[in-house]
């Protein structure tokens, strides 16, 4: 099992950006940015929500949101707010909101096969 990196750019309400190497991690639900980097930013938490580790250990984190962007694709996205010795992951929510899904065979990022429904009928 490999591990797959990606260039970015995040950007907060005022227009500061900050470049940031993600590593992708298709086990995580939020994308997080490491401290320094919210803080360049000026994001602020909007709620604060419980994490399920690996280890089945429970974390909570502040969440906020940002201005994302990728070499695939951007958009706004919510963030997790990393705490001292938290590491910049990209996770799916911010992956499926970019319309995009991790190859698992070759590690690479690509455009997510987008479906849409279709009533036969007028609903009732």
């Amino acid at each position: 099992m490999g591990v797959t990196f990606i260039e970015g750019t995040v950007r907060g309400s005022d227009s500061r950006e900050v470049a940031v190497r993600f590593l992708v991690d298709s086990g995580a639900t939020y994308t997080l940015l490491p401290q320094d980097v919210w803080r360049q930013l000026g994001l602020v938490p909007r709620r604060r929500v419980a994490f399920s580790l690996a280890d089945g250990t429970t974390v909570e984190r502040d969440v906020s949101e940002c201005y994302i962007i990728l070499p695939q694709g951007e958009g706004h996205t919510p963030v997790i707010l990393g705490e001292p010795g938290d590491v910049a992951l990209l996770g799916v929510v911010t992956l499926e909101i970019l319309g995009l899904v991790l190859n698992p065979f070759t590690r690479e990022l690509q455009p997510m096969r987008m479906m849409l429904a279709r009533f036969l009928t007028d609903p009732p």
